[in-house]
């Protein structure tokens, strides 16, 4: 009698990436069940609704193609209210408070690996997947499990995925950490005869589709918060703002007024509606403290280790020494970095391993 295949549950955007992570799946053996999460209405700007987002109706349909050619199961599951909840309330307040979000580690963490996975679970799975470029191993001495960088450094997500815990890492797959770049990926789907293979990546966080975070958050709460004052460092009031929610630390351009040199946001002080302004390399700095830390191939640290830490998707990795001082870490860096911006990850790395991360305070 032949074993039975194991089951594992794939979260379908509609994309190239999903699309291809559930072949691979497929073509390995596992009984694969495709769900795409309804996550997002949209929201109808300037007369238009956009269907560009990963929860839109053309993306649930490219996902159903998709799974009518692999001959896979395929199930749209409804997670509108703790998307709304968990990301999207988030995401406002933050910005409310002066602080910069990053709402895909707060759907990855929620949604994707939490929801989701209960669900899996529900559907007598023993997996969840994604299409998410990063590697999970077993190290053999610690038995703990690892996350590591996808072998494209231009495509590797583990920066959003370093909240992950043991027991989540144990029951997942990401199948596509081993391809070395895109190309690779859409010639996979091409060879499939996926309907996906040549879509678009989304570039635009799903729910702002046009990229106007103010304008989202008007709309979603009914009104923003004043103008304000813009100072320099020693308080001095230096003109006036639109309001905090229009801008980031590290901004330059776009502050509305002309000071005849460059000027920084250095710091969104939301309790005093106060932008502090600062020259040209203020807006440099070697120390941070971050809250809510993760540690992924140990529970915690005693003592200050080195480590290469991001402080932003985009950003290169940067040598410092990090130490925990109660539920706070600290990471001192060798060089100043550019706009540490409390909201933002910072996320540890030694090699091609993730040592953890936190949220910039």
């Amino acid at each position: 009698m032949s074993k039975m295949a194991e089951r594992v549950v794939i979260g379908m955007s509609g994309g190239v990436d999903s699309s291809v992570a559930a072949a691979l799946l497929k073509e390995r053996g596992y009984e694969v069940i495709g769900v795409t999460m309804r996550l997002w209405d949209g929201e109808n700007i300037n007369g238009c609704i956009s269907e560009s987002t990963c929860c839109s109706l053309s993306a649930v349909e490219d996902a159903r193609r998709v799974c009518d050619k692999l001959d896979i199961e395929y199930h749209v599951l409804d997670f509108r209210k703790e998307f709304s909840e968990k990301v999207i309330d988030y995401f406002t307040a933050e910005y409310i408070h002066g602080r910069t979000p990053n709402p895909c580690i707060a759907c990855n963490k929620f949604l994707k690996f939490d929801a989701m996975a209960k669900k899996a679970m529900i559907l007598n799975a023993k997996y969840v997947a994604t299409g998410h470029y990063a590697r999970i191993e077993k190290d053999p001495s610690s038995g703990r499990y690892l996350l590591k960088r996808a072998k494209s450094d231009a495509k590797d997500q583990t920066y959003a995925l370093y909240n992950l815990t043991q027991e989540q890492l144990s029951k997942t797959l990401m199948p596509l950490g081993d391809f070395k770049d895109k190309h690779e990926v859409r010639k996979y789907a091409e060879s499939l005869g996926l309907v996906t293979a040549k879509k678009p990546d989304s570039q635009e966080i799903c729910f702002v589709p046009d990229n106007d975070y103010a304008a989202f958050i008007k709309r979603r709460l009914g009104s923003l918060p004043e103008e304000g004052n813009f100072v320099d460092l020693k308080g001095n009031i230096l003109g006036r703002h639109k309001g905090i929610v229009n801008y980031t630390v590290g901004q330059r351009k776009g502050l509305g007024i002309a000071f005849g040199k460059p000027m920084f946001v250095i710091r969104i002080d939301a309790a005093r509606n106060e932008i502090v302004l600062g020259e040209q390399g203020t807006e440099f700095s070697d120390t941070l403290y971050a809250e809510n830390a993760n540690f992924i191939p140990f529970d915690t640290i005693d003592r200050p280790i080195r480590a290469e830490a991001k402080i932003r998707y985009s950003a290169r990795p940067a040598p410092g020494t990090v130490s925990m001082e109660g539920e706070r870490m600290k990471i001192v860096f060798d060089k100043p970095q550019r706009a540490i911006t409390p909201g933002q990850a910072v996320v540890l790395y030694d090699g091609d391993t993730v040592l953890g991360g936190a949220t910039i305070i």
